[in-house]
């Protein structure tokens, strides 16, 4: 960040534009008034004509916590239309995106309590805000060492009922709050077997049900299946008293399948928990959640993990290059997509956060009828290409210009 750079006369530090949302911080600052609230229409979308989403009147306790232990925090309401035959839906969401606590070379005990240490006050902060659904980041109790391919971080794998869970189930029974938790669960019945999991804990503290994540990126240091394969749980949505969710753990968005599947099966809020860093996916990141919840008509929240983990043994991952100590930097970005193309601002790259959202879910319904996408859909055709394309005999459908053959010959 020491490099600089001009932007309209004025000198930026490198780095402090990059990402979606400061480009959009740096434009609102550089354009005029009516040229920014059309570049604004156009990057985070308009919910229900507004030019922005409103902001949600905090308690003074939330802002508290979030200047005494230095995270981010936002809160912006999604909108829907007045109906007549319906009350609203309305359910505050909260997603948290947070660094490791500890070096990586610290005791592997230290380094999760002093994640649980750190997270306390921002699980505290969205209680006393109010929020009916929290989730967490991928693999949120550890350093996201898969990169490595050392098995010794598989000490952090633990049980659906294990610590991580009991520390969450207090918060969740304390504020009356539903809470996705991804871990890297031990299947402690099927041959201690580890799988990428989101535990979903219902707001009397009970356990409702795990996913396990379907997709496992083999791309640049990203090569989890030394860890963990491709999940087992189908696509399943959880209907807990406050809407329908799931949830959608970090590669997963990159397969519109996927997200189809759980829309399909009745989702109203897809979570997409993730690890990723800026040089392999942040043009991405504001793209395919966005995409996704336009596409099936539902809410999706994106969380992403901060900073830098460096480890304490190089690795190379097949990709010609170097060997290096980190993946890269964890961008963070946190934030909601709506059904209707509007997005809130991003949380920062850089620091742990709290991003809330009120959202009717009222708004999922009326975007299926405004668009009909699930009405004009061919689901059939799609079975039948798609029934056929798995089988060993099969052949695209490509009909090929004669005059190739004969210009051939």
């Amino acid at each position: 960040m020491e490099k600089t750079i001009s932007e309209n006369g004025e000198t930026v530090a490198e780095g402090s534009i990059r990402g979606y949302d400061s480009l959009h911080q740096l434009l609102s600052t550089n354009l005029k008034p009516e040229l920014y609230q059309e570049v604004s229409r156009l990057l985070l979308g308009s919910n229900c004509g507004k030019k922005s989403l409103e902001k949600i009147v905090l308690p003074e306790s939330a802002k508290t916590l979030s200047s005494k232990h230095d995270f981010d925090l936002q809160a912006l309401s999604f909108s829907a239309g007045k109906e007549q035959m319906r009350k609203p839906r309305v359910v505050r969401v909260g997603l948290i995106q947070n660094s490791i606590a500890l070096p990586t070379t610290a005791p592997f005990l230290d380094q999760k309590k002093g994640i649980f240490d750190k997270l306390k006050p921002m699980i505290d902060a969205a209680g006393v805000a109010g929020v009916n659904i929290l989730c967490l980041q991928e693999a949120w109790t550890m350093p996201f060492a898969f990169c490595t391919r050392e098995k010794r971080w598989c000490e952090f794998a633990e049980p659906v009922d294990g610590e991580s869970t009991k520390f969450l189930q207090e918060f969740a029974k304390k504020y009356n709050m539903v809470i996705v938790s991804p871990i890297l669960e031990r299947d402690i019945d099927h041959g201690e077997v580890l799988w990428n999991t989101a535990v979903i804990i219902g707001n009397n503290g009970n356990i409702i049900g795990k996913h396990r994540k379907n997709h496992i990126p083999r791309v640049g240091d990203f090569n989890e299946s030394t860890y963990y394969m491709e999940g087992d749980t189908g696509h399943p949505v959880f209907e807990t008293v406050f809407g329908k969710i799931a949830v959608n753990i970090c590669y997963g968005r990159h397969h519109p399948l996927n997200w189809l599947a759980f829309g399909l099966n009745g989702a109203e809020i897809v979570f997409n928990p993730s690890a990723t860093v800026g040089e392999l996916s942040e043009p991405m990141w504001p793209i395919e959640a966005r995409n996704a919840a336009i596409a099936n008509s539902y809410f999706v929240g994106s969380i992403n993990r901060v900073g830098t983990e460096v480890f304490p043994n190089p690795f190379t991952s097949g990709d010609e290059k170097p060997q290096h100590n980190d993946f890269g930097h964890f961008y963070g970005s946190s934030h909601f997509s709506a059904p209707d193309a509007s997005c809130t601002p991003s949380l920062s790259r850089h620091k742990d956060g709290l991003m809330i959202s009120d959202m009717d879910l009222n708004l999922c319904r009326q975007y299926k009828d405004k668009w009909g996408f699930r009405m004009t859909a061919r689901y059939d055709v799609y079975a039948d290409l798609l029934a056929n394309y798995i089988k060993p005999d099969f052949k695209p459908q490509v009909v090929s210009d004669p005059m190739l053959h004969k210009n051939s010959s």
